[in-house]
């Protein structure tokens, strides 16, 4: 069984990919988790708290992800491509997290002050790579611009286009790493 917390974090993200950010308040989340307001206000005093608790899931899975991806050359840059964008076109309701979480910086921008320390150390390990940091820098740029165009739906690749996008960052990483 799902612990309270997770369940309160998900239900967020429930209301603001269904109902938009103007409807996250504690009671909609309270509800739609199944969970009393006080039992909110126990792990989520303000609304504040709760979007910052939802940028801190996405910044532990994402920091995982580039954590775990080993010491060769070009390893974290693969990995922070693939954490941003899949290697096949995504089906329908992919970037649930990542929707939540801009969806409540707008709610509560202070929420993303730890997001941007965050992408500085991430920068920091791209450079870090053992690949050219400008391809490293390059491929992360065109990994965020893409991760933005697919969340706000502003022509992203289509598939079969999205697959062949990806195999270039892609190659242009392996070239960098054999360089």
């Amino acid at each position: 069984m799902t612990d309270t917390r997770t369940r309160l974090l998900d239900a967020a993200t429930d209301v603001l990919l269904h109902d938009g950010a103007q409807s996250l308040t504690l009671e909609a989340v309270a509800a739609r988790a199944g969970v009393s307001k006080g039992g909110l206000f126990y792990h989520f005093p303000t609304k504040q708290a709760l979007a910052e608790a939802m940028v801190d899931r996405f910044v532990a899975e994402f920091t995982t992800a580039l954590t775990e991806a080993g010491d060769r050359p070009g390893a974290a840059t693969r990995a922070y491509l693939r954490a941003c964008v899949s290697e096949t076109h995504p089906g329908p309701g992919t970037g649930r997290a990542a929707a939540a979480l801009f969806a409540a910086a707008l709610v509560e921008p202070a929420a993303l002050e730890p997001l941007r320390r965050c992408y500085d150390r991430w920068q920091h390990r791209l450079e870090d790579d053992g690949i050219d940091p400008a391809v490293a820098t390059t491929v992360r740029l065109a990994a965020d611009g893409w991760w933005l165009a697919r969340l706000a739906g502003l022509a992203a690749p289509s598939p079969g286009r999205h697959e062949e996008v990806f195999a270039q960052l892609s190659a242009l990483v392996d070239e960098a790493a054999e360089a």
